[in-house]
């Protein structure tokens, strides 16, 4: 029998129950991608991490959805990163330094937030999907084109906490992310929709921010925002533009340890 240390963290949040929950299993050794992904469609979770350490400096690190491999996840890496400190499996002061299907990406330890350090998506135009209006229930003021999703901007916050979306049409499609321009506290507000990846409507996104950010900036002409993903769960980002990264950073919170068995 194979036993993986196992932990469940939301991420984007310091309270328990908000924000995007991850699991998280940390291997001895490298296991086959379909029992990953076995685990993964076991899990049921927008994603899992699976965290290996390597002979030399840092960690390998892969995502899955309960369907697919992903090449990015930002709340994922939140989590792993987390645990990694948590557990003493890093130092405190340690930079957790990740080998992925994105190249390498690091998270610091900022005071009580963790800190990513990811890739810019450029915007581009792409023609939208038929139906789109249809199918998002709203009209779009803006549709662009970043990376492997739609960024589909609305008028208002309110019209964006409204959407009740075609999820079975959704599905059809790439990724979609929808954003309106931020009212109070926040600059901007989105929410992520990846039906094709099993993933109906993503809590928060991490990858998404990172084509989200220089969306925004160039409207905003600013670099440093806090964004607030509007899913039912809800969550938290401080975000910044640095040339082509982006920096990411939030909270999280570990809610299940455990093993997982098979």
């Amino acid at each position: 029998m194979i036993q993986l240390r196992y932990f469940q963290v939301d991420a984007f949040t310091d309270i328990a129950f908000k924000g995007n929950p991850a699991a998280i299993c940390l291997l001895e050794e490298e296991l086959e991608t379909e029992v990953m992904q076995a685990i993964a469609a076991e899990n049921n979770l927008a994603e899992t991490a699976f965290v290996l350490k390597r002979a030399d400096e840092g960690f390998d690190l892969k995502w899955f959805t309960p369907t697919v491999e992903v090449n990015l996840c930002g709340h994922a890496t939140v989590a792993s990163a987390h645990i990694l400190w948590q557990k003493n499996i890093l130092p405190q002061g340690k930079i957790a330094e990740f080998f992925t299907k994105s190249g390498r990406l690091t998270a610091e330890k900022k005071v009580d937030l963790i800190e990513l350090n990811f890739p810019a998506y450029e915007i581009s135009e792409k023609e939208p999907p038929n139906r789109l209006s249809e199918i998002l229930g709203a009209s779009p003021v803006n549709v662009v084109y970043a990376k492997d999703r739609f960024i589909v901007e609305l008028a208002s916050v309110e019209e964006l906490k409204n959407l009740k979306p075609d999820f079975n049409a959704l599905r059809e499609i790439e990724m979609t992310v929808v954003t309106a321009r931020g009212t109070g506290d926040f600059d901007f507000y989105s929410r992520s929709f990846a039906g094709a990846h099993g993933v109906d409507e993503d809590p928060v996104t991490g990858s998404s921010h990172c084509c989200l950010v220089p969306y925004w900036a160039s409207k905003l002409n600013k670099i440093d925002f806090f964004a607030y993903q509007a899913s039912p769960r809800g969550g938290e980002l401080k975000l910044r533009l640095e040339g082509d990264r982006v920096l990411i950073a939030g909270k999280a919170v570990t809610v299940i340890e455990g093993k997982f068995m098979f």
